[in-house]
């Protein structure tokens, strides 16, 4: 049967038939039509929208099956809401909508209203058939029933009078209706039930379902919880059993104190800033509320005695007496004078500083003194910037602890981890100054230029400079240690091979000290002095046993190893130490002597021979000075000529910068080819082959400019190059000649080789005019401007 009816759609709400409930509305169509019905007596049809937020819903935001309701009363809420009581009567289906203003006006198919099941079973005479109807119908009675009181049972919300209700009904779908009305079913299963409704028999068993799955889901969850329950009441009976076990043991004088009231005495004795206190008896208060054997008590016990082991105030006394700190410095190190006097006056400064200081604290001035730049110590592997930097520490007094920063690319290695990652711990900065002791030592960070570089881990730099800057590290903020550590008291010592790899902001925050290569006989000094002495004491030589001859010693140095250091020196006596060791053993001999002519006894062949000169020059053969991470080399450059398109090739295995210092060369050759009897066309005739040897190891940087052009020029006028010159210094297309680095260590190379006359940019007169009689002595050194002042001097007559 259809009907056209005023309708009403809901959000979030379906209705039942025999249902009866306030529906709130504040949408003035709903309102509308909700008066009109009960002005007209009329009957209305409640329809939930699919989508609540939609506010004019047409045919197809509606859900396809509602309720006839019957409107019992209106009353006016706050604002413009109304409450409406509605009483559900059948159930309908939406066929279409005719209006939708002023109400919306649907037609619908009513479905006939439910026979009532008593009235059935009052009939005198019942058939065979009918009689069993009637005992199906009491076996789904009894199934629902059962359904009902298990659910109750598991349900707490369950009203029991509502059960009661419920348990007296002997309607089928009455006992339904009751089951979707009252319990707290969803929207949408109150949809499939409305769905159900024309038959009688889907909705027993669509109520059948739910209350099974909702009976077996309250189940699980009472079990759940009293699991839960169960466990925090043991965890809770155990707490107050220890405590009472402590209060007990307390009482007796037996046992021993907590953990908290351990901490909490070495707080009252802890010297530390009072934010650090503050936070201390935060964490202590939270682990006494915390069970002890959880895993958030071994949290704040790790926290609490980190916390309690940094020396936040604990100090050594600095002291700086300048001729101890020189006499100091003299007996651990030979030679690098220069390094020595820039470190005495650093420590001058640190004296003077800490004397204003004192005068401060005497005349009670509050403002504070910034203290000295940090220290960086830059140089070839081996040269002892670690040991300088022990011997700076302890001039001062000052305790002294080493951070490697090689490879490290992870801030959190820098500033810590925070707490809530599993096994998080302090910083290595906060690390060092715990492992010291004292929050003023001497840190050493060695291996600065090797810091890695890692964007998903943070800027290890970034965090550096935190650490190093004056004006920033006295708030220093570890994430593990949550509180401000003073870092402006700690001597920070870099070291360093090379500077390119630096930040430049880092480098802006230091002094920069060279540690250059050591000579041959500085080499030999160190090694009879230092090396050779500590090598037989680790090898436990009875003393006197072992004797290196002097030759022997310098033939160690010159033939066995190639360095700018002496680590690789001190390897090979440590060789010679334990195959004495071995032969005083076997051999039960009272005394072992190294000479030349038994020293491959112990370290076999020579593996480095000295670079010799030839006995006449050859054209397009020169010789040029580098500097590399082993101190200087010499290195021939080699330029053959053929006839060709004008096109050069080089070879020797060239880094960028000599790639493109060559073809500077060139263009300057080619620049000054006429004063030379070269003719113009000479160079779009033939070809040239530039080879550096040693292909095998990559070579880069702009100081063989002039020995390239040199080079070419022999090659090209065939004219042979001095055998005893060697060359180095940058040149421009002009054929100027610009400064060079590394000036010692390439002028070591050219004496050891047997060089007599190097070129060397006037712009590096300075550098000359520092070095030692040692490192000049046998050469001639001409200064040049230009390349013509070169070539003056450099061909065979």
């Amino acid at each position: 049967m259809q009907n056209t009816l005023i309708t009403i759609a809901l959000r979030g709400i379906t209705v039942l038939p025999r249902m009866r409930i306030y529906l709130d509305m504040n949408r003035p169509m709903s309102i509308a039509a909700a008066t009109n019905a009960q002005k007209t007596n009329q009957n209305v049809f409640l329809v939930a929208q699919k989508d609540p937020s939609v506010e004019n819903p047409g045919q197809e935001q509606l859900e396809q099956f509602g309720v006839i309701a019957q409107v019992k009363q209106i009353i006016k809420g706050p604002e413009d809401s109304f409450r409406v009581l509605v009483t559900g009567l059948q159930s309908a289906k939406l066929e279409s909508i005719e209006e939708y203003v002023p109400n919306l006006i649907a037609r619908v198919t009513v479905f006939e209203s439910e026979k009532s099941d008593e009235q059935e079973i009052l009939a005198d005479d019942l058939d065979k058939e009918d009689q069993e109807k009637e005992i199906e119908k009491e076996a789904k009675i009894r199934v629902l029933k059962d359904l009902i009181e298990q659910y109750c049972r598991v349900q707490p919300k369950a009203s029991r009078e509502l059960a009661n209700l419920l348990l007296q009904h002997m309607d089928i779908g009455g006992f339904c209706a009751l089951i979707a009305c009252n319990l707290p079913m969803k929207q949408q299963e109150r949809q499939k039930y409305l769905a159900a409704y024309p038959d009688e028999e889907k909705r027993y068993e669509f109520i059948l379902e739910w209350l099974s799955n909702e009976t077996l889901v309250e189940r699980f969850r009472a079990e759940y919880q009293s699991k839960v329950k169960n466990a925090l009441d043991k965890q809770q009976r155990d707490y107050i059993l220890r405590e009472q076990m402590r209060l007990i043991r307390k009482e007796l004088g037996e046992g021993a104190e907590s953990a908290a009231d351990r901490y909490e005495k070495q707080l009252k004795e802890l010297k530390a800033p009072e934010e650090v206190k503050k936070q201390l008896e935060k964490e202590i208060k939270r682990l006494r509320s915390n069970p002890m054997d959880g895993p958030e008590s071994k949290v704040s016990q790790n926290y609490i005695e980190t916390l309690l082991e940094m020396p936040w105030e604990e100090r050594t006394k600095e002291h700086i007496l300048i001729r101890a700190a020189r006499e100091e410095l003299d007996k651990d190190h030979y030679g690098l004078e220069k390094v020595k006097e820039q470190v005495l006056e650093f420590l001058a400064v640190r004296q003077l500083q800490m004397n204003a200081q004192e005068a401060d604290k005497e005349q009670e001035k509050t403002q504070p003194r910034k203290g000295g730049r940090i220290l960086c110590l830059v140089g070839p592997p081996g040269t002892g910037k670690t040991s300088i930097a022990r011997s700076i520490a302890s001039a001062l007094n000052r305790k002294y602890v080493r951070i490697s920063l090689g490879g490290v690319h992870d801030e959190a290695e820098i500033r810590g981890h925070r707490r809530t990652y599993v096994a998080a711990m302090p910083g290595r900065i906060a690390q060092a100054i715990k492992k010291a002791g004292v929050i003023n030592p001497l840190m050493l960070l060695d291996e600065l230029d090797k810091m890695g570089s890692d964007s998903l881990h943070g800027d290890v730099s970034s965090a550096m400079l935190e650490v190093l800057d004056p004006e920033q590290n006295a708030t220093f903020t570890d994430h593990y240690l949550e509180v401000p550590l003073d870092l402006s008291n700690v001597l920070f010592v870099a070291t360093a091979n090379n500077l390119q790899t630096v930040p430049q902001p880092l480098l802006d925050r230091m002094e920069i000290i060279e540690v250059s290569s050591y000579t041959e006989k500085e080499k030999y000094q160190i090694a009879s002095r230092f090396l050779l002495p500590k090598q037989i004491e680790e090898a436990a030589l009875p003393e006197g046993l072992l004797r290196v001859d002097q030759s022997a010693l310098e033939k160690v140095i010159s033939g066995y190893t190639k360095e700018a250091g002496v680590r690789g020196l001190e390897r090979q006596l440590a060789i010679i130490c334990r195959k004495a060791a071995l032969k005083y053993l076997e051999e039960n001999c009272e005394q072992i002597e190294v000479t030349p002519d038994n020293l491959s006894d112990y370290l076999g062949r020579e593996r480095f021979r000295k670079e010799e000169i030839a006995a006449k020059g050859e054209p397009g053969i020169v010789r040029g000075l580098a500097w590399t991470s082993v101190g200087g080399v010499t290195l021939e450059v080699e330029v053959n000529v053929t006839p060709g398109k004008g096109q050069m090739k080089l070879t020797g295995k060239l880094g960028d910068v000599m790639k493109e210092s060559a073809q500077a060369a060139l263009s300057c050759v080619q620049s000054v080819a006429g004063e030379y009897g070269i003719e113009s066309d000479w160079f779009e005739t033939h070809d040239i082959h530039i080879h550096i040897p040693e292909g095998a190891v990559p070579k880069d940087g702009p100081s063989a400019g002039i020995t390239m052009a040199t080079a070419i020029l022999s090659a090209v006028t065939n004219r042979a190059v001095r055998p005893d010159v060697a060359m180095t210094g940058e040149i421009t297309l002009r054929g100027r000649v610009l400064a060079i680095g590394g000036l010692k260590e390439k002028l070591l190379a050219a004496k050891a080789a047997g060089a007599t006359l190097v070129f060397v940019p006037a712009d590096n007169r300075a550098d000359y005019e520092e070095l030692t009689d040692e490192v000049t002595t046998g050469l001639c050194v001409r200064f040049v401007t230009h390349m013509r002042e070169v070539i003056k001097e450099v061909f065979e007559a």
